[in-house]
Order: C-alpha cells, then structure tokens, then sequence
C-alpha cells in the first residue's frame, strides 16, 4: 500500500541528508585545498572528490522523485520560479565543480607518476577560487528552496 506521507517524509529526509553531505565535501575540499599540500591531501582529496559526483546525481535523483511523487506535486513545482533559481543554482555549483575534479584527477595522476609531486601553487588558488565560487551559489539553493517552500515564486496565471 502507498503511504503518500511516509514517502514523503523518507524523500525529505534522504534530500536534506544529502545536500548536507555535499555541503561536507564541498567544506572538506576547501579546507584539504591549500598551499601546504601534502601528499596524503592530495590522495585523500582525490578520494573524497569521487564521492561529490555521487552525491550531486542522487540529490538530483532523490528531489526530482520528490517533487514529482510526493511532497506538494509536480504543478506546483513546474510552476515556481524559486524552484527554477534553485535548480539554475544547483547547476551552477555542478558547472563550477568540473575545474577543480579535472585538476584533482591530473594532481592523482602526477602523483603516480612521481611520489614527489605537489600541486603548484597558481594551481591550488585557481581550484581555491572556483570551490569559493561554488560555495556561494550553494548558498542560494538552501535560499531558493526556503523561499519556494513557503509558497513565494509562483508564476501568475
């Protein structure tokens, strides 16, 4: 038997625990990101950074199914210019986050090659620079999805 609110709630909750965890790995790679990189930050980052991916394709997975199957419907959401923001700013955060994977990977890669690498400097700020940018456009997600939530951004009809 389908239980609307059950499905609800266990969407919710799998959603928020899911953005919190991006937010984590996003925190981890700032901090982990820096000048005095070693070479156990560089091997942990490239670890971590897998996980970003994931997460980013089930938060995707698990919002959509809840706005399409629970919570208030697809029409509502379809219909909202808050969840749209929200959306154009997940993307932006997902554009933003292709930079630095790429340098993450080519960083692994040299370590393979050479135990002695560490990311040059210029580097290092230019991924700094676009996990900052990413930070602030994942602020306006919580913002957007607030705003939507309690009702504000529906198109007129």
């Amino acid at each position: 038997m389908f239980d609307f609110a059950t499905t609800d709630l266990s969407l919710a909750i799998a959603h928020h625990l899911l953005i919190f965890l991006l937010a984590g790995v996003l925190a981890f790679e700032i901090g982990v990101i820096r000048p005095s990189m070693k070479r156990e930050d560089v091997l942990r980052v490239a670890s971590v950074d897998n996980w970003y991916g994931i997460l980013a394709v089930a938060i995707l997975v698990v919002g959509f199914s809840r706005a399409i199957y629970a919570a208030k419907g697809w029409a509502y959401y379809q219909a909202n210019g808050f969840f749209w923001a929200k959306i154009a700013a997940f993307v932006a955060v997902a554009l933003l986050s292709i930079n630095p994977t790429i340098q993450i990977i080519r960083w692994r890669r040299a370590l393979t090659a050479d135990s002695a690498f560490l990311p040059a400097a210029p580097d290092i700020a230019g991924v700094r620079r676009f996990l900052w940018a990413e930070a602030v456009f994942f602020a306006f997600i919580p913002t957007f999805a607030a705003a939507m939530a309690r009702g504000y951004g529906a198109f007129a009809h």
